[in-house]
């Protein structure tokens, strides 16, 4: 069972990664776009979780907010030639 954490929660969890962890949240999307390819959130959550020796809750808020600013990149326009 995955539990979604409140907007402020997640907020705050984003916040504290780079004093708790001591990585910057930029070098933990590098952590994960060069991990295995997993699919789902809470395998990615519990592989970074366990790889990594963090709290599940940075995890799953580490994986929340990569996908959220994934989701919210604006393609890359093409070039016509």
């Amino acid at each position: 069972m995955s539990v979604t954490h409140s907007p402020e929660t997640h907020a705050l969890l984003i916040a504290r990664i780079p004093t708790v962890t001591g990585r910057a949240i930029h070098e933990w999307f590098d952590t994960l776009e060069k991990g295995p390819g997993l699919t789902r959130c809470s395998e990615r959550t519990t592989w970074l979780a366990d790889e990594y020796n963090l709290s599940h809750g940075y995890a799953q808020a580490i994986v929340q907010e990569y996908d959220r600013r994934r989701r919210n990149r604006s393609p890359i326009p093409q070039q016509r030639g």
